[in-house]
């Protein structure tokens, strides 16, 4: 097998298209169940062979080029996996950020998806997708989702994964206040509100499909009690036509669905007057299931 050396892989944003949040675990975590959606929304990397250490090469602010970036994380699986002694080696990823940090649209866990598919080619390696799985499951929660997109329910953590049918395609528009949500931080608002007993666990069913009624995020509730710009965000997308719209997993990104271009162009103008001073607007479409590609660059 020849190898390439180097392979350009897109990483797709995802939005959760509901979140509730089930019960506590012994680990820390928190059981979920969820309904993800991918994205055509999506950043860059460039996975190319290299002499030396491997790098990430990424100029963006506050995306960290070390151990702290799930790339980091996943090149040194498929390292291990791939029965390699030391630190991971012979690579270099450098990755284009358009997906934004810290807005619950899951673009470090993208990049991480993407980097095992990259890395994989330039280092000769061809795991079988359940390795990849595996891999993915043990680097971040939903990393697993990110290797397949489309329309799935999340379990556990998120990374049990079922299938659901394919969501109509749909016009997405993004709102992303002026601040970012740790998720850490999230969780532990929710457990505040949980542990008063303002928080009913409602499970979902597994053959969830999108209605016409409200969509629920147990996370949105106590994180926009201490940022108002996410139900204003929120408001603004449903007074402009949004089919449905909430905050994506633990915030502080809001999404609205349209179900034509136009209304959906008309609303970037509307909410932006929504999010705070330094926030931003995005206008996407849904993604069908088909997770990263890697395309062969040079050889």
């Amino acid at each position: 097998m020849t190898r390439p050396d180097s392979v350009t892989v897109h990483a797709h944003a995802k939005i959760n298209l509901e979140l509730r949040v089930t019960g506590a675990r012994a680990d820390g975590f928190h059981e979920l169940e969820t309904v993800f959606q991918s994205l055509e929304l999506h950043d860059t990397l460039r996975c190319e062979r290299r002499d030396g250490p491997f790098r990430i090469a990424c100029d963006a602010p506050g995306v960290p080029v070390d151990s702290g970036n799930l790339v980091w994380r996943a090149a040194e699986a498929l390292w291990r996996h791939l029965g390699r002694d030391g630190e991971p080696a012979g690579a270099v990823v450098a990755l284009d950020k358009r997906i934004p940090v810290r807005a619950g649209l899951g673009g470090g866990s993208a990049d991480a998806a993407a980097a095992l598919v990259g890395l994989a080619d330039i280092w000769g390696a061809g795991p079988p997708p359940a390795a990849l799985a595996s891999m993915a499951a043990g680097i971040g929660s939903d990393v697993a989702f990110s290797l397949t997109g489309g329309t799935a329910l999340g379990l556990g953590r998120g990374e049990r994964l079922v299938p659901l049918p394919d969501l109509a395609p749909h016009w997405v528009v993004l709102a992303q206040p002026g601040f970012g949500v740790s998720t850490a931080e999230a969780y532990r608002w929710y457990d505040g509100v949980a542990s008063a007993g303002g928080v009913a666990p409602a499970p979902l069913d597994v053959a969830w499909t999108l209605g016409t009624g409200p969509i629920r995020n147990d996370l949105e509730g106590p994180v926009a009690a201490r940022h108002p710009e996410i139900a204003a965000a929120r408001t603004a997308l449903l007074e402009s036509g949004a089919r449905v719209a909430g905050m994506s997993g633990s915030g502080s990104a809001v999404f609205g669905l349209f179900e034509a271009r136009g209304p959906a162009e008309r609303a970037l103008a509307v909410v932006g007057s929504a999010v705070a001073r330094g926030g931003r607007t995005h206008l996407t479409r849904t993604r069908s299931r088909g997770g990263p590609r890697g395309l062969p660059g040079s050889r």
